[in-house]
């Protein structure tokens, strides 16, 4: 099965319209295959018939969420992108802690956007138990969001190959317990995060997101056109606290979408924040 121009164009627009992915006439053999697999799965006809069901016939978005499963990128392991992280846990970290400590306030909250099978999630929790030792005095949550439901169940599971844990440094082998199949991620490190399912181009779950100090949303804009990044920004910039930080990836930039950040630089990496 091959789709043709016009059946592509409808389904990009489905998933644009859904998700805020935005897939160009180089992704078509990639859709297509996809599409390929949920047609069999099924039992349907031919593209057309897919592209009805999608568009007329999913009002519980059940096919959509299939679909994106199927379509969102997930590649990721700990501590990518280190000097980054390096800025976080160096800097940004401990200047909020020592300003909650001059006040009675001692609860800390970080989104992981785009979390994929949560790695970046636990590094994350693995930075913070590592950086504040009286983190278990405090109130911490790390929430992890992403669309692709089963990545989120591998995330929930906390268990991970070689090549996912090879960039931890082996000072920190303690957070990751050996078992027959690879590691799982220390219990106790592992209860700062928690899971959720979120779609980022849904204006309403995204309103839900708030009073966060930071969010990491590393590698994943670069999928979205100038105007969903714009929404997804904009929502970010909602969500956060002020003097919150929003970190990215190393190739991804706000700056020709919105000037409502400041930009500032720690380690090294440009960071923004919110005044």
């Amino acid at each position: 099965m091959e789709l043709t121009a016009e059946q592509f164009s409808k389904l990009s627009k489905l998933i644009y319209r859904k998700l805020g992915l935005q897939f160009d006439e180089k992704k078509m053999y990639f859709l297509n295959k996809r599409v390929e697999r949920r047609i069999t799965e099924l039992g349907l006809k031919d593209a057309d018939e897919y592209l009805f069901q999608l568009g007329y016939c999913d009002s519980s978005g059940d096919e959509m969420q299939a679909l994106a499963n199927l379509v969102t990128t997930n590649e990721t392991y700990m501590f990518r992108e280190f000097e980054q992280l390096a800025g976080f846990a160096d800097v940004c970290l401990p200047e909020l802690i020592a300003a909650r400590q001059k006040t009675t306030e001692r609860r800390i909250r970080i989104w992981c956007a785009g979390c994929s099978s949560g790695e970046e999630a636990y590094t994350l929790a693995i930075i913070v138990r590592e950086v504040f030792p009286d983190s278990r005095n405090w109130d911490i949550r790390i929430t992890a969001t992403d669309i692709d439901e089963n990545m989120l169940e591998l995330a929930r599971n906390a268990v991970y190959g070689d090549r996912s844990v090879k960039g931890v440094p082996s000072v920190y082998s303690k957070h990751l317990v050996p078992t027959v199949t690879g590691f799982r991620i220390h219990p106790e490190t592992a209860s700062l995060v928690r899971m959720e399912k979120l779609n980022l181009n849904d204006q309403q779950q995204m309103k839900a997101m708030r009073s966060y100090d930071f969010i990491f949303c590393r590698n994943v804009l670069i999928y979205f056109d100038d105007e969903s990044r714009r929404n997804v920004v904009n929502r970010f910039y909602d969500s956060l606290n002020p003097k919150g930080y929003l970190f990215l990836g190393h190739s991804e930039s706000v700056g020709r979408i919105t000037s409502a950040f400041r930009l500032k630089k720690a380690q090294g990496h440009l960071l923004y924040t919110k005044d």
